[in-house]
């Protein structure tokens, strides 16, 4: 545990749920885990005593990846942990594919909507349409534009097991739209969206005033930063500053409300992990700011002033893009300039207000 987890409360311990098992963390709010074969190896998903269409049952957010693994543990608790009911919806915070990969699967399964934002489902939907090699070179071009040489870098890129639509094969054909201030009623109780943007299009947390909890997905995690990216997608975005932004709308929630990340371990803490989220950003953005006083900077660049860790080929491309983030925060706040140098890679320096001597 670092220093700045001691300064959370974490309710539970050290105690988790075991692979296809459900554990308690509220009435009518249970926690699941799954296995992720990432550096980031786990995710948490969540089931709620639910009453939708007329039939008690449960809803499950988030999915997992589609894996042969994530079915086996959600079948095991289909045996075993239901209490007799059924699924009757599924929703996904937002469509990542830890969390929205199976959620093909689960609808069909069960014959059941999906909840999800209208922005994350047709992000979803077109990437899942994109061939492979059409969107593979166009983010081989993304990163050589941002200084990328590392030809181990453009294999992982090239990865079919690390593709979008390997991981969500498929989406149900239909969903029903979550949208920032709705209100659901789930179960006994009234869950309220709320909207963030930065670390995906237009992802929706969950808080329950009743129970004073919060399933805040990837927006708000207790041990580390979600990452904030710019992507081939969108390649002048400014995700930071919306991230950065979408954290102030969990000002209005009580202090000591049970926070559910989607990795990681239940919390209480809430407005210090934003705090100390936001602590975070900063620092770094001083880092490249400083930096950029002495030379310009590339994405690539910028990412090893960030990243002093040893980051192997999957990682570096999410490093780059959250290098990218800042240098762009710094670029649209008129802290620096960008341009293309001689060898068509971009790079920033500061502005005339804040250049070096």
């Amino acid at each position: 545990m670092n220093h700045l987890e001691k300064e959370l409360n974490y309710p539970l311990g050290e105690t988790l749920p075991e692979a296809g098992q459900k554990l308690q963390v509220a009435p009518g709010v249970f926690w699941l885990r799954m296995a992720l074969p990432f550096a980031l190896n786990h995710i948490n998903l969540w089931l709620l005593r639910d009453h939708f269409n007329g039939e008690d049952g449960w809803c499950i957010v988030d999915c997992c990846l589609d894996s042969a693994e994530s079915r086996a543990d959600w079948e095991q608790l289909f045996d075993h942990g239901l209490e007799g009911l059924p699924v009757v919806r599924v929703l996904a915070t937002h469509m990542h594919p830890d969390h929205l990969g199976l959620a093909h699967w689960l609808c069909e399964r069960w014959q059941v909507p999906l909840f999800i934002s209208a922005t994350d489902y047709h992000t979803a939907r077109t990437l899942v349409a994109t061939p492979d090699e059409r969107h593979s070179g166009q983010a081989m071009a993304f990163f050589r534009s941002h200084g990328l040489v590392d030809p181990q870098v453009f294999d992982a890129l090239g990865d079919s097991s690390l593709q979008f639509v390997h991981m969500v094969p498929a989406l149900p054909a239909q969903f029903v739209r979550l949208m920032d201030g709705q209100v659901l009623c789930i179960g006994d109780n009234e869950w309220h969206c709320i909207s963030g943007y930065g670390h995906a299009p237009e992802h929706i947390a969950l808080h329950c005033p009743a129970l004073n909890v919060l399933i805040s997905g990837d927006m708000v995690l207790p041990r580390i930063s979600s990452n904030i990216s710019v992507f081939d997608s969108e390649p002048l975005a400014d995700p930071l500053r919306l991230f950065l932004h979408s954290l102030t709308r969990y000002a209005h929630l009580p202090a000591d409300c049970l926070t559910l990340p989607s990795h990681g371990k239940p919390f209480t803490g809430l407005h210090t992990r934003i705090a100390q989220l936001i602590d975070h950003h900063d620092k770094r953005l001083a880092e490249l700011s400083s930096a950029l006083a002495d030379k310009d900077l590339s994405a690539l660049e910028a990412m090893s002033i960030l990243f002093t860790r040893q980051l192997d080929a999957h990682q570096i491309t999410f490093a780059i893009g959250e290098a990218l983030a800042h240098l762009h925060y710094l670029w649209y706040g008129q802290q620096a300039m960008r341009y293309l140098d001689e060898q068509a890679v971009y790079r920033f320096k500061p502005t005339a207000a804040t250049t070096r001597p």
